[in-house]
Order: structure tokens, then sequence, then C-alpha cells
């Protein structure tokens, strides 16, 4: 039996247009029976590396006892001219966070995922240790199981004090081998008592490698650490249905 965590992960494209622009990683959040998309902002829009796409294909599997069959959904990133994700700023600024809400009237009947909740948070920030073990749930350079549509995971650990935010900023830090393409995963912890069904608790959202400037690049490796932004702030990314949700017709099916 497939593990529910690897149905939480949908493969992301980007487009402009027809072109295809890049691949990334997303994953499914569902509060008060309203289903969301989460990715990284940068995902959907980047203005240092003029990345604008203007839609995005994920994809779903569509038979939960044939992992083979799976659909693509084409959504719109903009709506008469505005944009219809949902993003975040603290005090530090903006969060590399954002989420998409979906109509389940336009997803396949059979369609076969799972969803992380409210519940699945980590409350509590003193609870998590340094060091602890995690799992990156993602498509690393596109990476994944091709004949049934599954991602990888990659172990982590956390390596900056969860009780802190790190320089200030609204993430942590986390001590894995990652690559382009893991953009908007879930970094997740074991934790058999959240739901007997997904049990993992969903302390962040991968956003990108963490490097230094001084770093001599032919004598230095990289420091292999990452960025993970707080996935609490889906709390306040969801709080409400105010933003339209956005139309994801099927573009076919494989």
């Amino acid at each position: 039996m497939i593990e529910s965590l690897l149905l939480t992960t949908a493969r992301v494209s980007t487009f402009e247009g027809t072109r295809l622009l890049t691949g990334a990683s997303g994953f499914f959040f569902e509060r008060d029976d309203r289903l969301f998309l989460v990715t990284s902002r940068h995902v959907l829009i980047d203005k240092p590396t003029k990345h604008f796409p203007d839609r995005i294909e994920i994809e779903v599997h569509t038979d939960a006892k044939n992992l083979t069959q799976s659909t693509g959904l084409s959504v719109l990133l903009y709506r008469n001219g505005k944009s219809i994700w949902r993003q975040g700023r603290d005090a530090a600024g903006e969060i590399d966070v954002a989420v998409i809400e979906l109509e389940r009237a336009a997803l396949p009947a059979s369609v076969a995922l799972y969803c992380f909740t409210p519940a699945h948070l980590q409350r509590s920030l003193q609870e998590v240790e340094v060091g602890s073990s995690l799992l990156v749930v993602g498509f690393p350079l596109g990476f994944h199981d091709a004949l049934h549509h599954l991602p990888v995971v990659r172990q982590a650990v956390i390596a900056s004090s969860f009780g802190l935010r790190f320089q200030g900023q609204g993430y942590f830090l986390t001590d894995a081998r990652t690559h382009r393409g893991t953009s908007g995963a879930p970094v997740v912890m074991r934790s058999a008592g959240v739901d007997a069904q997904l049990p993992w608790k969903l302390l962040g959202v991968h956003s990108s490698r963490m490097d230094m400037g001084s770093r001599d690049l032919q004598l230095d490796e990289s420091l292999g650490l990452n960025c993970a932004w707080y996935a609490d702030i889906l709390l306040t990314l969801t709080t409400d249905a105010a933003a339209p949700a956005a139309p994801a017709p099927s573009s076919g099916a494989d």
C-alpha cells in the first residue's frame, strides 16, 4: 500500500503561455473543506530572475489502486489582471510561501491525494529540538517515479534552533542535500499521534539553499544548508475565503 505522505505532494510546472519555464514542488493543504495548493512564492513570481509565469500545471493521481494513471491540471495565475495566489509578509519582509485555492469541482471525481490540515502544524516551537530528523518530499531537478508519478524524499535534520527565527527571518535551517525543483516541498517530521492516516507534522516549506557570499567557490564546498519557512504561515494565508478559487481545468491524462 502506498505511503500517504507521497500523495500529499505534486509536481508543479510553470509556463508562460505554452512555453515551459521551470519545475518545482507543491503540496495540498485543507482547511474548512477548502483545498489549497502550497508552494514557494518565487515559483509563481520572481522579479530578480525575471520569472513571470502566467499559469502552472500540477499532476494528480486519478486512480488510488493504479498509480500509473494521472492527469495534469492547468491553473491560471491571473484573473482580470490580478494574481490569484496569496502570499504573506511579516516585520522582516516577504515570506517565500504562496497558496492557491483550488476548486474541488474541477478535480477528477476519482482524484487520489492526501492533504495536510491545521492539525498537522506544530503549535509549540519549543517542542522541536535541533538535530531532529526530517524528510523533504519533492521533485529535485524534476526527478521522480515517472511511472507512478510519485515524488522522492531526502533526509534532513533541523540545523538551527527551531524556537528562534533564524537571523530574525521567518524560517529555520535544515541540513540536507537539495536541488532546484525542490522549492515548495513540505518539510515534515514523523509524529504518530497527529493523524492515523497521515502521521506527520508539517514543520516547514522548503524554499532555497543557504550559502555564503564570501565562500571561495574553488576551495570551499557549499554549506549544504537550506531555508524552510515555518508552516504556520498557512493559518494566515488560508484564514478566509476572500480570494476566489482558481479554476483547474484538466489538460490531459497519461
